[in-house]
């Protein structure tokens, strides 16, 4: 098996610059153990997650200049956690999680690289039911919208671990899948806005930011 090659950089913001190793590119695989393939992930998804992908980049810009104040702040699908290394860097209160094994590694190294405190994290699957993340005030996420049958398990997973009184902001690239996701979620008691990102945050991009709040 190739040796994975990395690539790093160091992104921009206002608030801080973040320091990333990443996948060079999505021809890496390394699965020496078989952990993806018992978790069904195939070679091809394999290094999806360990790029920046822009709509990580345009959650991050966004939540840059966002007050979080003193929430719990849970990212979703955080890949290779670019929102959640920056609310590290402004020292909030983040928990990050995602399916993919290798995932929790490079958020660690990561991390390391921007002298960041402990990022807590946990490998679960929306569909898992013996997590133990518990409640948070915020959710975050980004490019989660991949699949109708996702839909439904996004959102459980949300009602699952905000509070009551909770936020949720994610940004989507344009999937079609959208409003799906706005009839789940208010089956939850969320009402919500959408909107495309502001040109001075993503000049480029051409999705929605989502915000739902209850």
């Amino acid at each position: 098996m190739t040796p994975l090659r990395y690539r790093y950089q160091t992104l921009e913001f206002a608030s801080a610059d973040i320091h990333l190793c990443t996948l060079r590119d999505r021809q890496q695989f390394d699965d020496p153990a078989g952990l993806a393939e018992k978790l069904g992930i195939s070679s091809a998804s394999w290094p999806i997650f360990g790029i920046v992908w822009p709509s990580s980049l345009a959650l991050a810009r966004f939540i840059d200049g966002y007050d979080t104040g003193s929430k719990r702040i849970l990212e979703v699908g955080c890949g290779i956690g670019l929102p959640s290394l920056l609310l590290n860097a402004r020292s909030a209160d983040i928990t990050a999680t995602d399916y993919h094994p290798e995932v929790g590694r490079f958020l660690a190294r990561n991390t390391v690289l921007n002298d960041g405190a402990d990022i807590a994290f946990e490998r679960t699957g929306w569909a898992d039911e013996n997590d133990a993340l518990g409640l948070f005030d915020l959710i975050i996420g980004s490019d989660l919208l991949y699949e109708d049958q996702h839909i439904a398990l996004l959102a459980n997973f949300i009602n699952t671990h905000a509070k009551p009184t909770s936020e949720v902001i994610l940004v989507d690239p344009g999937r079609g899948r959208k409003s799906k996701l706005i009839t789940a979620m208010s089956q939850f008691g969320y009402r919500n806005t959408y909107r495309p990102l502001p040109v001075d945050i993503a000049p480029d991009f051409k999705g929605y930011i989502l915000k739902f709040e209850r």
